[in-house]
């Protein structure tokens, strides 16, 4: 064997280690800054710390995996468990936020923090209140309309205050070049 060959599957074999070893790191944060604070992180108002990594994406496309793996398992370990519609449409809604984060952030990177707002609010408030309705009472326009605003605003708070800070820290140090 060559050893541009050798070189050339050395530093394949280190990307894909880099790949899977970040994006376990990711997911098992997102998990980590998740399952503690349930209280707060599941429900009608969804005000979830994890969900500051959605920024990561803006980075780099190949942290996508990471931060929706890591959504799955948070939904997966909800204590008051809102069944596949949840796990799926919440996975479902990261995964669109973090593709079209990095396509913004590629152009804008504090305008990448937008999809996760928009998809988590009408995705998940949009899905929510069909799970947490009691059964047989019905759910009106205005109960998804005030559910998407909700999920939407608390994402957006999120964003803005830690979310912000993190595209600036990350932008301005190393860590980018570990994504």
């Amino acid at each position: 064997m060559s050893e541009n060959k050798a070189t050339t599957i050395r530093n394949k074999s280190r990307r894909r280690i880099k790949f899977v070893v970040v994006n376990g790191l990711i997911a098992a944060l997102y998990v980590v800054f998740t399952a503690p604070f349930a209280n707060i992180a599941y429900g009608p108002i969804q005000f979830r710390i994890a969900e500051v990594l959605a920024v990561m994406p803006i980075f780099s496309a190949a942290t996508i995996p990471g931060v929706t793996l890591g959504c799955f398992l948070a939904n997966l370990l909800n204590p008051n468990n809102l069944g596949p519609v949840d796990i799926i449409g919440g996975t479902l809604a990261t995964l669109i936020a973090g593709c079209s984060s990095y396509f913004i952030g590629k152009k804008n990177k504090p305008l990448g923090i937008i999809p996760p707002i928009v998809a988590n609010g009408l995705i998940v408030g949009g899905y929510l209140p069909f799970l947490l309705v009691d059964p047989g009472s019905t759910v009106t326009i205005q109960a998804i309309g005030i559910s998407m605003l909700s999920v939407a605003g608390s994402e957006a708070v999120l964003l803005v205050v830690l979310g912000l800070p993190l595209i600036a820290l990350i932008a301005k140090t190393k860590i980018k070049d570990l994504l």
